[in-house]
C-alpha cells in the first residue's frame, strides 16, 4: 500500500470488496481504497519536533544577526521555517519571537553601549548611536530577509507594522524614550544636542566641525521620523539666538560690512541647508528668523539716510545690490524710495547751486542720472519705483526756486547750462564727454535687442548723449532760458559753420519739437531755411559777378542773409574794412537791392570769419581768423620789418574800441597761435602796449586756426541774454494777464495769479510778486481797473 505526505488530510481506506462487478454499469461509481500502514502517533511526534528545532534554529539565528554573525543554518533553510510555522499557524508565535529578540538585544545589547559613551560628550553619544544605527540597519536587511513571508502574509493580513518598520520605531522606543533618570537618560535629548552642536561648529568656523557625521546624523533623525517633533525645534531656537548674538556684533560695523556680513550669513545658512538635507519647512522657518532678526530688527540701520548716501556716493553697486536684496528678503525694499529721493534732490541741489563749478554742473547732472541708472539697472533689478522716484526728485530739486535764486540772474541757470551743453556735443561730438557718461556693453546689448544701432556707432551714441541732455530739459519747468542760449549757439554754429553733424542738428531740431511743438521751434528751422537760400543768392552772385569781369578781384566773398526775426539780435560793430573787402561788400548790396527792393542789409562784421594768407620767415600759413582779426593783421603789411604799431594806432585804423580790440588783439598775441608780439609781454593788453609782427611764429599744420574768440561767450553776452529772457517774460506775463481778463472780464486777485502762474509755466515759473507788479503795470496803461480785490478788465 502507498502513503500520501504528513503535510496533508490523512487520506480514507478504500475497501475493495465492496467493489461492483463489471457487469453492473449503472450500479455507480468504483472506489479505491487506500491504507495507511504507518503509525499516526510516531508521525505527530515527529511534527512536534520539527516545529519546536525550527523555532530553536530562528532565535538561534536571530541571535546570530545580532551578535554580527553569520547563522549556522542556511538562510534557504530558516525562510523555509518561517514559512512552515506560519502555515501551520504559529505566525504570531514567531512575530512574537521577533519582537522578543528585537526589544532583548536593543535594550541589553544596544542601549547600554550608547550609554557608555555618554559618560564621555554628546559628540560620543551621537558618534555611538549612528554606527550601532548603521549595525542596525545591516541587521535588520537580514532579518527581513529571513522572516520575508511573515513579513508579506500575516504581517499584512493583520495590518500590523512590517518587520522594517517594527525595527525602527523600536530603536526610535529607545534611543527617544520620554522616560528620563539619572540611571536612564534621554539618549534623545543628547543626540539633539550634539547635532545642534555641530550646526554651531559649523557655523562658526570651528575645526571640530564633521560634515559627514552631520549630513548622515540628519538622516536617521528622518528615518526614526523623530525631526519634526525633536530636533526642528531646537534647532529654530538655537538659530534664533545665534542670529540675535550675530545682529549685536555685527550692529556697529558700516553698512556697508553689514551688507556684506550678513550675505555671507544667508548664503552660508541656504548652502549648509541643501547641504545636510534640513527639510524644506526648516529652511523656510531659520531663514524668515534670519531675515526678521537681521533685516527687520535692524532696518533703521539698513534704511538710514547716511549710510545709502555713502554707497551712492561711492559708486558701490555691489553693495547696493545686496541691500536691495536684503530688504527684498522681507518685503521691505520700498522703504528704500524715501532716502533714495533724499539723496537725489540733496546731491542735485548741491550740484546746481555750486557756483565755483557752473560750468560742469550738467555734466555733473548727468554723471549723477548715469550713476542712478546704473544703480536701478545692476543693482535694484530695474525696479520702476526707484526710476519714478528719481525722476520725481530730479524735478523738484532743478525748479526749486531757493535753489535756482543762488544765480541771481533771475532766469534758469539749468536751462542755460543744458542748452550749452548740448551745444558742445553738436560742435564736438562724444569725444567731448568723459568716459564714464558713454554707453557699455549692457547698454548697447540692449539697444541691439531693441532694434536701434549699436552704440559703439559713434552717430548712435552722439544721439543717445542728446536724449540724456533732453532728460534733463524734460524736468525743466521753465523753458525760456534754454531756448534763448540754444537759440544763440545755434546761431553760432551755423554762422561759423561748427557743427560736427548736420544731421545731428536737424535730430535735435525734431527732437525739440516732439517735446515742445511747432511754436518752440519756428525760429530754429528758420534758421535752416536762411541756410539753404543764402546758398541760392550766393549762386546767383557768383553768375552776376561772372558776367562782367569787373566785378571780380582776389576777395572771395560769402554772404549769409539771416532774418532779423528768426536770428538772436547782434551788436552793430563799427569796423573799417580793408579797401578790397569793402569794395566787394558795397557789390553785393548793389546786387542784392537791384533784386530786392525795399530790403535793408545790415553787415554784423561781428560774425564774420575769414581765411588768410601769410607768409612768415620760416614758412608761409593759412590763418583762419575772424574779421575783427584779419583787419588788425591786414595793418601790419605796411608796417616795416622792424616797425610796430601801438595800440591806439590799430584802434584808429581798425575802428575798434574797448573790449572788441582787447579781445582780438589778446587772441593774436596772447593765445596759443601768437602771430604778433606784444610789448611788454603779458597775459592782459593795456592801451599802452605795442605790437609787432611774429618772425619766429611756427606751427606743424599748415592751416591754423585763431577765431576761436568768437565761439566763446563774453559776460556781456550772457548778461544782456539774460535781460533779454527777463523782459520777454515780463511781455508774456502781461500777455497772460490781458488774455484771461478778457476772457474773464473780472477775477480776483489771488484766482488771476493762479491763472497766470498755470498759463505761463512751460515758458518760465513767475513768482506772484512779479505778476502782481506787472498787473499794477497793466492798470496804469488802462487795460484792468482794480475794484477792492477784484480787477475789471477795460475793453
Amino acid at each position: 500500500m502507498a502513503s500520501v505526505s504528513a503535510r496533508g488530510r490523512m487520506p480514507d481506506i478504500i475497501d475493495p470488496t465492496k467493489r461492483q462487478s463489471a457487469y453492473q454499469p449503472h450500479s455507480g461509481a468504483r472506489k479505491l481504497v487506500i491504507k495507511n500502514l504507518r503509525s499516526p502517533v510516531h508521525h505527530e511526534a515527529r511534527i512536534r519536533e520539527y516545529y519546536a528545532r525550527t523555532e530553536r534554529e530562528l532565535e538561534g539565528a536571530l541571535d546570530a544577526i545580532f551578535n554580527s554573525r553569520t547563522p549556522a543554518i542556511p538562510l534557504e533553510r530558516l525562510y523555509r521555517g518561517v514559512e512552515d510555522m506560519c502555515r501551520k499557524g504559529n505566525a504570531d508565535t514567531v512575530y512574537k519571537t521577533l519582537k522578543d529578540k528585537v526589544d532583548s538585544h536593543l535594550k541589553n545589547v544596544v542601549l547600554p553601549k550608547i550609554q557608555s559613551a555618554a559618560r564621555i560628550s554628546n559628540l560620543d553619544v551621537l558618534r555611538k548611536t549612528l554606527a550601532e544605527w548603521k549595525t542596525w540597519n545591516a541587521q535588520t536587511i537580514l532579518v527581513r530577509s529571513t522572516f520575508s513571508y511573515l513579513d508579506r502574509t500575516y504581517l499584512l493580513l493583520k495590518s500590523l507594522p512590517s518587520i522594517n518598520d517594527m525595527a525602527i520605531t523600536r530603536f526610535c522606543r529607545m534611543a527617544f524614550s520620554s522616560q528620563n533618570s539619572e540611571s536612564s537618560p534621554n539618549i534623545g535629548a543628547e543626540l539633539i544636542s550634539a547635532i545642534c552642536e555641530l550646526i554651531n561648529f559649523d557655523r562658526r568656523g570651528d575645526n571640530r566641525k564633521d560634515s559627514e557625521l552631520l549630513k548622515d546624523s540628519i538622516m536617521m533623525l528622518y528615518v526614526l521620523g523623530v525631526y519634526t517633533k525633536h530636533f526642528e525645534p531646537v534647532y529654530l531656537k538655537q538659530s534664533e539666538a545665534y542670529f540675535r548674538e550675530f545682529g549685536e556684533t555685527c550692529s556697529p560695523l558700516s553698512l556697508k560690512e553689514y551688507i556684506e556680513a550678513c550675505e555671507r550669513l544667508l548664503e552660508r545658512e541656504d548652502y549648509r541647508c541643501m547641504a545636510y538635507n534640513l527639510d524644506s519647512t526648516t529652511e523656510r522657518q531659520s531663514m524668515s528668523l534670519a531675515h526678521n532678526i537681521l533685516i527687520d530688527k535692524y532696518s533703521d540701520k539698513l534704511l538710514h539716510g547716511g549710510s545709502l548716501s555713502n554707497l551712492l556716493t561711492d559708486r558701490d553697486v555691489r553693495s547696493l545690490k545686496g541691500l536691495y536684496d536684503l530688504l527684498r528678503l522681507s518685503g521691505i525694499q520700498k522703504k528704500l524710495k524715501t532716502p533714495w529721493s533724499d539723496y537725489i534732490r540733496e546731491t542735485g541741489a548741491s550740484i546746481v547751486s555750486d557756483k565755483n563749478r557752473g560750468d560742469e554742473m550738467v555734466i555733473r547732472l548727468l554723471d549723477l542720472r548715469r550713476a542712478l541708472d546704473l544703480t536701478i539697472r545692476d543693482a535694484f533689478n530695474k525696479d520702476e519705483d526707484f526710476l519714478w522716484g528719481m525722476r520725481e526728485a530730479f524735478g523738484k530739486f532743478m525748479n526749486d526756486r531757493k535753489i535756482a535764486d543762488c544765480w541771481s540772474s533771475g532766469t534758469s541757470k539749468i536751462g542755460e547750462m543744458t542748452a550749452k551743453h548740448i551745444d558742445m556735443l553738436l560742435r564736438g561730438g562724444i569725444r567731448a564727454l568723459p568716459k564714464e557718461l558713454l554707453s557699455d556693453v549692457k547698454d548697447r546689448a540692449a539697444a541691439e535687442k531693441a532694434g536701434h544701432a549699436s552704440s559703439a556707432d559713434e552717430d548712435a551714441e552722439l544721439d543717445r548723449q542728446l536724449d540724456q541732455a533732453l532728460e534733463l530739459f524734460r524736468f525743466i519747468e521753465g523753458k525760456d532760458a534754454f531756448e534763448a542760449f540754444y537759440k544763440k549757439d545755434l546761431a553760432r554754429r551755423l554762422l561759423m559753420g561748427r557743427s560736427a553733424s548736420q544731421d545731428a542738428e536737424r535730430n535735435m531740431l525734431t527732437k525739440l519739437r516732439g517735446e515742445c511743438g511747432s511754436n518752440f521751434t519756428h525760429n530754429l528751422e528758420q534758421m535752416f531755411k536762411d541756410q539753404e537760400l543764402a546758398k541760392d543768392e550766393m549762386e546767383a552772385y557768383k553768375e552776376w559777378c561772372e558776367g562782367n569781369p569787373d566785378r571780380t578781384g582776389k576777395v572771395d566773398l560769402q554772404v549769409m542773409i539771416l532774418s532779423a526775426a528768426a536770428w538772436p539780435t547782434y551788436p552793430d560793430v563799427r569796423l573799417n574794412l580793408p579797401g578790397e573787402v569793402a569794395t566787394r561788400t558795397e557789390q553785393f548790396e548793389r546786387h542784392y537791392k537791384n533784386k530786392h527792393t525795399g530790403r535793408v542789409l545790415t553787415w554784423k562784421h561781428s560774425l564774420a570769419h575769414c581765411s588768410v594768407k601769410a607768409t612768415f620767415p620760416k614758412g608761409a600759413k593759412e590763418l583762419l581768423v575772424s574779421a575783427f582779426q584779419a583787419a588788425v593783421l591786414l595793418l601790419f603789411n605796411d608796417v616795416s620789418a622792424d616797425g610796430f604799431l601801438a595800440y591806439e594806432q590799430i584802434s584808429a585804423a581798425t575802428g575798434l574800441q574797448g573790449g572788441d580790440l582787447d579781445r582780438t588783439l589778446q587772441s593774436l598775441a596772447c593765445g596759443k597761435a601768437r602771430v604778433l608780439t606784444k610789448h611788454p609781454k603779458g597775459r592782459d593788453v593795456n592801451p599802452t602796449d605795442t605790437f609787432t609782427f611774429n618772425k619766429a611764429f611756427t606751427d606743424p599744420k599748415y592751416r591754423v586756426k585763431i577765431n576761436q574768440i568768437q565761439l566763446k561767450e563774453t559776460k556781456e553776452e550772457n548778461k544782456a541774454t539774460h535781460e533779454k529772457i527777463a523782459q520777454d517774460r515780463r511781455f508774456e506775463t502781461q500777455a497772460a494777464i490781458v488774455r484771461i481778463m478778457k476772457s474773464r472780464k473780472t477775477m480776483g486777485h489771488a484766482e488771476l495769479v493762479a491763472e497766470v502762474i498755470n498759463l505761463t509755466k512751460k515758458r518760465g515759473s513767475v513768482e506772484p510778486a512779479a505778476i502782481k507788479k506787472e498787473i499794477e503795470s497793466l492798470i496804469e496803461k488802462d487795460y484792468l481797473e482794480r475794484e477792492e480785490n477784484s480787477y475789471t478788465y477795460l475793453a
